[in-house]
Order: structure tokens, then sequence, then C-alpha cells
């Protein structure tokens, strides 16, 4: 991560000259000698060092005297462009079945075609052609859990074709949708819990992989929460001791040594999947900021998505969402809990010994 040594800002000035789009939100950037603040992702030229102060927000920016500027409009809650791309979103989601092509979303927002695919893909990760087929998804999933027949759920959610729908599944559902609308119905999984210094962790598998790995209070929890998402799943509880494939994973995932191999069965979109592979690819001791990440998947201004595709991560330590970190190195949320988190990157910093990372 590339924040400034002798930076007293904690990393501040390195976000703002790099325009650091997962420091958007956290601070504004005060400039003394022209009274006007920004966003730290501002366009305009960067200002020097000793005439910037930063401050939290746009209120306390306005109450000491500083003008919005008119660039990056840092005192509307949303960007211009992300007005536009939930503008854009509402297009597609109102006409699933047949929704506007790129020209015809283009022609509606004003702008050219290319434009607005790029636009679209920085704030979502996905080209508009991508966000149809991941919506589409959800609501045939929805459909299902609703209990809804298999073809009429298809129809709902806009597919035009079984073929495509079961095209769509094959991919991202880890089961055939028939399985997934009974709750996992013919889907067996076996699980375990084991006893951890951060909390009882469950593990449950399939015959593909992992589907999931969670921390939780108590066994009770973790086990209800298995069984309200695969309800009609056959699960089957294994100590680690009689199940090899549990048992290699605890090891894997005890030792850190080995655990970005380990196969999962896990349902994802598109950027979920690149998301998390790269999140796999983090080492054991390192962090990366959620700019970081996005850069690496190839979408550096989907910081908010790659957020997302951390928070909905369904097996813990298999894909470490741990270790995303803030710009300026803080930590951030996780689904665990912030002190699992702070307890899990102290430990990996300690087994890889100072110097190695």
């Amino acid at each position: 991560m590339d924040v400034v040594r002798d930076d007293p800002e904690d990393g501040r000035w390195a976000a703002f000259v790099r325009r650091d789009q997962g420091a958007d939100g956290q601070f504004v950037v005060a400039v003394e000698t022209t009274c006007i603040y920004c966003r730290p992702t501002c366009p305009a030229r960067r200002p020097l060092r000793k005439n910037v102060r930063f401050l939290p927000d746009a209120a306390t920016a306005e109450r000491q005297g500083y003008r919005a500027c008119r660039r990056c409009k840092p005192h509307l809650a949303q960007l211009p462009s992300e007005a536009l791309v939930e503008k854009v979103k509402a297009l597609i989601v109102a006409d699933l079945e047949a929704p506007p092509g790129l020209d015809a979303l283009a022609r509606a927002v004003g702008l050219s075609a290319a434009h607005l695919q790029k636009t679209f893909k920085k704030h979502t990760g996905l080209s508009p052609k991508e966000f149809v087929s991941a919506v589409r998804l959800e609501r045939w999933k929805a459909e299902l859990r609703a209990g809804k027949p298999v073809t009429e759920a298809w129809l709902e959610a806009g597919y035009g074709s079984a073929g495509r729908a079961y095209a769509a599944a094959r991919k991202q559902m880890g089961m055939s949708p028939a399985q997934y609308g009974k709750g996992g119905a013919g889907q067996r999984i076996t699980w375990t819990l084991l006893d951890t210094p951060l909390g009882a962790l469950l593990l449950a598998r399939t015959e593909k992989g992992l589907c999931r790995v969670a921390f939780g209070e108590n066994a009770r929890t973790l086990e209800s929460m298995l069984r309200s998402e695969f309800p009609a799943a056959e699960l089957e509880r294994a100590s680690p001791e009689s199940d090899v494939r549990l048992r290699a994973a605890a090891v894997a995932l005890g030792e850190r040594s080995g655990a970005e191999q380990l196969p999962l069965d896990i349902r994802a979109t598109a950027f979920q999947r690149q998301v998390w592979q790269a999140l796999r690819a983090i080492p054991s001791g390192s962090t990366a900021s959620y700019a970081d990440v996005a850069r690496s998947v190839g979408h550096p201004r989907a910081v908010r998505a790659v957020a997302r595709a951390c928070a909905t991560n369904p097996v813990a330590l298999a894909v470490p969402c741990h270790r995303v970190v803030h710009s300026d190195g803080s930590l951030s949320g996780y689904r665990w809990g912030p002190e699992r988190k702070r307890a899990l990157l102290a430990a990996e910093r300690d087994a890889v010994g100072p110097g190695q990372v």
C-alpha cells in the first residue's frame, strides 16, 4: 500500500494525490489559498501540500468558510455520474424481458455509448449487459425462494428462453434451479464446527467444495444460519476427524497454508468471482486496500462494488476478505466483526515474521 511514511495525516495526503476512490466520503480537502474544498478524487490539479487542510465533511468545510468545488461537487451526497448510473439501472430494471440496449440507454442519458459503457463499469464493475444478467439471476433466485415453479420464475425474471436461464444457473447458482428453489433439496451438505480462539467456526461442504465458512458466537447460531440458508438440503454433521475433506480444510485454514487452493462451491456474480479470486491472491501477512483490489480486477473506480463483494463473501478465511483495509491502512468493516479482523491480521503478521511479507 502506497502511504507516505512522514505523512502526518495518516495517509490522507497520499490518497488525495493518487485520487483514491476509496477515500471518497472519508474526508474533504480544503485549499487555503482558494477557499475551496474538494473531494479526494477531484480531477483538478493538486495544490501545494502546505496549502491543504483535511476536514471530516462538507458541512465542516462550509462552516469554516470554504466553497464547494464546481468540478467535483463535494457538497452533493451523490456525484453526478453516480446519479446517472442509478438512472441507467432504473431503466434496465424497468423492463428486464427486453431491456434497452447500450445505444438506447446512452440516448436516454445524453451520452455516447462508449462514454456510458465506461462510466457504468467504473461505478458498478459491470457493463450494462452484465448488469442485466446479474439482476435477472437475483430476481430468478428470489422468485424460486418464494416458491414459484422454475419455468414461471425464469419468465418473471425476464429470461427470454429456458436455454439462457439454465446457462446462467449452471455458472452462478452452484446447484440446479429446482434444488435452489427447494432450499437445496437433493443437495447433500456435510458440516462441522470448530472451537477457535476467535469463537465457533462453521465449515460446510458439498461434493464440489466448501460452501460456507462462518464465525459465530455459538454452535446453535451457526447451525441455525446454515439450516435457514439451505432449509431442504440434506445436512449431515460430521467431526473433522471423520471427514477427510473437512479435516484438510480445517488444517489449511488454521495454518493459512494452501487456503487459497481449497475448492469452493459458492454462488456468485461474475464481478464477485473476480473480486474473490483477487482476495485469494493477497498473501498471508499482507493487506490491500479496496482501491488496490478494484485496480487488480480492472475496474479502478468500482471501489464500492468491491466493498459489497467483500461484505457478501460466504467463506471466511478461504476467501480472505479480512485482508482488505482502508487506503490509509486503518481497519474497515468485517462481516464477522472488526475484533476478529484485527486478531486475524495480527496472527498472520506474527506467523510470517518481520521483513518477510
